[in-house]
């Protein structure tokens, strides 16, 4: 018999404590709340458990039992509270989850766990700098006026007090799934807003498989939101067995940067780099003054962001827009190339969401799209169904490219693009569709037997595409009508005439009871 916490009781107790903000916060806003404390209550526990193993083994040796707890992978330093006229210390405490909720009825709750949260970012800068900066548990605007905001804090603090986080109940895996899991149930209430943040579970699973990382692999997320994606994308490198690859990401939210940063420490990612900016404006992913290049790149990337830069990047020095420069109204092909531009030359693979305009409209992206194509490094169109995503009920399109089909790659022979409508193959739900797990095996088993599919896939050559100017509307490729069964009219005068016959027969019964009846 275990005594492991279940991932259910962990998962309904992080929701739970969302109650002490729900209906009175935009869930836009109290997902960091939440997800700040689970991230402490996390840390918390595990010092606590640890110093509990090292003081069993060195006994009341305070000195050696802090310079083992020195090595962890996150440092708690103690707070001294002192009186700002006297320097008198008032209170000394653990800066921790635990000293939090011993004083949950101090007057000025918000501001303790302000200072608690600075003290663990300064103690932890290479990890954490930064993190907490704009997540305020003082803010009136946020949580309310100091009654209503003490109140608030107190139940949160009493609600994650509920959660025994120690390595010894809780999986290693199961604090992240939990991360995860709050982060789907925000995205979930946050409607449109949830775009800034969250990618539905499936699309970012099938994203990262169609990109196929390997061990070795630099992986990339230039629009890395809460950090799904290359969680999704790390765990296909581990389940081949091994940890050798390395993440970077780029999200230009601050509120949600610190949600991927956490998102990768309690994946157990810290070596992960994650920075905060906007990618095409301002990329920070730069190595000696040059763009970083990646074994693979996947996004979710905004859907046709609006004022995205493009008169700012027209001077861009990194010279990702020599294709052209994207519409100022529309900038996914700006994501697009910054994604090609990042991926290894003759190496490098990209897999990317979009909506369906960016494979017909005309003006600069069919030009960029034009030059794309006849540099043979687009390997595959996948339609998917709509309703897919909070955020939208449009149908959206996933682009493959492939710099090993460049001259001198390992695939520059092929010459082909693969169309898949997948359109057709999803789970209706009430508010969201979903992929199902068969619906993405089929994708990815067309996508890697790589032949024609009858009414829904289609190998289409360079001349193909050519002859179509360049168009790559699926339905220009993958034909999918279905031809109505042919109607035997002779047969159904036949059975209107009997069904008649029936009619009459049935009508003059009734007559006849009626008339038994005296009606």
């Amino acid at each position: 018999m275990t005594n492991q916490v279940s991932q259910q009781e962990i998962n309904n107790a992080a929701w739970a404590a969302c109650d002490t903000f729900r209906g009175a916060i935009d869930p836009a806003q109290y997902k960091d709340y939440i997800l700040v404390m689970l991230f402490l209550k996390y840390i918390s526990d595990q010092w606590a458990d640890h110093y509990a193993g090292y003081q069993k083994e060195y006994g009341n040796d305070e000195e050696r039992i802090r310079r083992r707890l020195a090595r962890e992978r996150f440092i708690l330093p103690y707070v001294d509270m002192k009186d700002e006229k006297t320097g008198e210390v008032l209170d000394h405490f653990l800066a921790d989850f635990h000293a939090l909720f011993a004083r949950r009825k101090a007057a000025n709750l918000g501001e303790l766990i302000n200072i608690v949260l600075d003290h663990i970012e300064e103690a932890n800068k290479a990890k954490l700098e930064g993190v907490f900066r704009n997540i305020d548990f003082n803010s009136e605007a946020n949580l309310g006026k100091t009654k209503d905001r003490n109140r608030r804090l107190e139940n949160l603090l009493g609600d994650f007090a509920k959660l025994d986080l120690r390595p010894s109940r809780v999986a290693e895996d199961v604090i992240g799934d939990t991360y995860i899991f709050l982060i789907e149930r925000f995205a979930s209430d946050a409607g449109k807003k949830a775009g800034e943040f969250y990618t539905p579970k499936q699309v970012s699973r099938l994203l990262a498989q169609l990109a196929a990382p390997m061990p070795g692999d630099r992986i990339c997320d230039p629009t890395c939101g809460a950090g799904g994606l290359l969680i999704e994308a790390a765990t296909l490198v581990e389940q081949q067995g091994s940890r050798d690859f390395a993440l970077f990401g780029q999200e230009v939210n601050g509120s949600t940067w610190a949600l991927a940063r956490m998102n990768m420490f309690l994946h157990g990612k810290d070596a992960a780099r994650i920075e905060w900016g906007d990618t095409i404006n301002s990329p920070a992913l730069v190595e000696a003054d040059r763009l970083m290049r990646f074994n693979v790149v996947v996004a979710n990337p905004p859907v046709s962001l609006d004022k995205w830069g493009a008169k700012e990047i027209e001077e861009d020095r990194h010279n990702r827009f020599w294709r052209g420069v994207p519409p100022k109204s529309k900038g996914d092909y700006a994501f697009i190339t910054h994604m090609i531009e990042t991926a290894l030359p003759q190496v490098g693979r990209v897999a990317v969401v979009v909506p369906h305009g960016v494979l017909f409209r005309g003006g600069a992206e069919g030009r960029i799209r034009r030059a794309l194509i006849e540099e043979n490094l687009l390997d595959a169109v996948i339609g998917l169904p709509g309703n897919l995503f909070p955020t939208t009920s449009i149908p959206v399109a996933i682009l493959v490219f492939d710099r090993a089909r460049e001259k001198g790659g390992t695939r520059d022979a092929c010459r082909d693009v693969l169309f898949i409508d997948a359109s057709r193959d999803y789970q209706s739900g009430k508010n969201q569709n979903a992929l199902l797990d068969t619906h993405m095996t089929k994708i990815l088993d067309t996508f890697r037997a790589r032949q024609p599919v009858a009414k829904y896939a289609h190998l289409a050559s360079l001349q193909e595409i050519t002859g179509n100017d360049f168009n790559l509307n699926i339905p220009r490729y993958v034909d999918t009508f279905e031809a109505e069964e042919e109607i035997d009219v002779a047969a159904v005068e036949q059975e209107i005439e009997r069904l008649e016959t029936e009619l009459a027969e049935v009508r003059l019964r009734m007559k006849q009871y009626l008339k038994e009846l005296g009606v």
